[in-house]
């Protein structure tokens, strides 16, 4: 979990450089085809160990766990540091038992509940305040992160009820296989190439934005959907918990202020974690 905690972590920073260069949906789609072509060999190598006929619901894997959410986070970290970006991102786990309890029976004790509340009052701090000024940018940029972590816990509960059985690395190589070909599509027809080679930046973002998709998307995501396998779709997401300390020092180390009331909201998301957790599955 600390290597799947501090590779999500950076990937925050890794967006904000890719964004200097490349605009929000260039951004999502690179990282779901750059991901999609590291993946192909794998799809060559195993295509007939995959079961196929589940192939709508990699497709939903696809969608909610990468791509949507890859483009919220580039579209709101167009507004919102990506410190916070990274705070805001551990509402997965809050998601993944309201989800877990709305479409998948699971069942919720007390401090769970208030773990929910806690949570999401401090995700409201880090919405209205910049600096200790409220902001409505603020909240409609955040939103969007909501929104992806929204998605991420409906993947992660998915993960654990449909894919129990399947390997971590075909579910990952088949999720992006069915929408990578249409990301690599768009990013041949937009402007992608020809702000790689005319921005004095292009490279460097590039680089960027490589090293997201490959290890920040890529391996990550395997990590990720076997740790979930391994354990339970509750516990799985609770990585989350050390993801914005990772993402915060990478923000300050980039120059990016933090406020007190910033850090009462980390707070506050952090106990609400703790509340909801669960003990590894033995």
């Amino acid at each position: 979990m600390g290597l799947l905690s501090i590779i999500w972590g950076s990937s925050f920073i890794l967006i904000k450089k890719s964004l200097v260069v490349f605009d929000p949906i260039e951004v999502g789609a690179a990282r779901v085809c750059f991901t999609f072509a590291a993946f192909f060999p794998v799809i060559i190598s195993k295509f007939n160990q995959i079961d196929w006929t589940k192939w709508k619901k990699f497709i939903l894997v696809g969608i909610f766990g990468s791509a949507l959410p890859s483009l919220l986070f580039a579209i709101a970290q167009l507004q919102v540091s990506s410190s916070i970006a990274g705070i805001l991102n551990s509402t997965t786990p809050l998601f993944t038992l309201i989800l877990g309890i709305i479409l998948f029976n699971q069942k919720a004790k007390r401090h769970q509940i208030i773990g929910v509340i806690f949570g999401f009052i401090g995700a409201l701090i880090l919405l209205l305040g910049d600096g200790g000024a409220a902001s409505l940018g603020n909240l409609a940029f955040g939103s969007l992160i909501l929104l992806a972590t929204l998605s991420y816990a409906f993947n992660v509960n998915s993960i654990a009820v449909w894919f129990q059985d399947t390997p971590a690395l075909i579910i990952s190589a088949v999720s992006f296989s069915m929408l990578g070909p249409l990301a690599g599509l768009y990013l041949l027809f937009s402007g992608f190439y020809t702000d790689l080679t005319t921005h004095p930046e292009g490279y460097q973002a590039f680089a960027a934005l490589a090293f997201l998709a490959l290890i920040g998307t890529g391996l990550a995501t395997i990590l990720f959907f076997k740790l979930v396998q391994d354990t339970s779709a509750l516990f799985g997401s609770s990585v989350a918990y050390t993801i914005p300390i990772v993402a915060v020092i990478w923000g300050i180390v980039d120059g990016e202020q933090f406020y007190l009331l910033q850090l009462i909201g980390l707070f506050a998301i952090l106990i609400g974690i703790y509340l909801i957790r669960e003990k590894k599955k033995v």
